[in-house]
């Protein structure tokens, strides 16, 4: 399996997000099955099966959270330096058509949010950026068609 880039930050959350389903949500999941249950017939009782509903999303997605964590590879940005992009790095954009300038912070799977600023390291535009330099051009096959960047600077913080 391939290891998942990720920064302490990101770590963390994934670490106190299963940390909290395992101590209080699950036990809080066992408390209301035993509650359901005690209402008699099963079959049709819909806070049972809500419950259960509950506990198998739960597990599931505890599940998850322990893969992820076991596959991360933590890489702090701010230890990170060069003039290269890489996993971490804040770089700033030109848009060679409109001349707008963006900046994005590539991040793993699991932190990147477009409306913090962050991109995905698997996105198409992150891929493309990955070894690039200032002054590089790139061009971007994005679902809304191709796009031609200038990186502008590349910034580890």
């Amino acid at each position: 399996m391939e290891k998942n880039p990720i920064t302490p930050e990101g770590h963390a959350k994934l670490r106190d997000e299963l940390h909290n389903l395992k101590s209080v949500e699950r036990p809080k999941i066992i408390q209301m099955i035993a509650t359901a249950r005690e209402h008699g017939d099963l079959s049709e009782n819909a806070e049972y099966h809500a419950a259960r509903e509950k506990q198998s999303f739960t597990e599931g997605r505890i599940k998850e959270l322990e893969a992820k964590l076991a596959l991360a590879e933590v890489i702090d940005p701010s230890k990170l330096s060069g003039a290269k992009v890489a996993f971490g790095a804040t770089v700033v954009l030109s848009n060679a058509t409109t001349g707008e300038e963006t900046k994005y912070q590539i991040l793993g799977a699991d932190e990147a949010d477009l409306t913090k600023g962050s991109i995905s390291i698997t996105s198409p535009l992150a891929r493309s950026l990955l070894g690039k330099e200032v002054g590089d051009e790139v061009k971007v096959r994005m679902p809304g068609g191709d796009r031609t960047y200038e990186v502008l600077d590349v910034i580890y913080k």
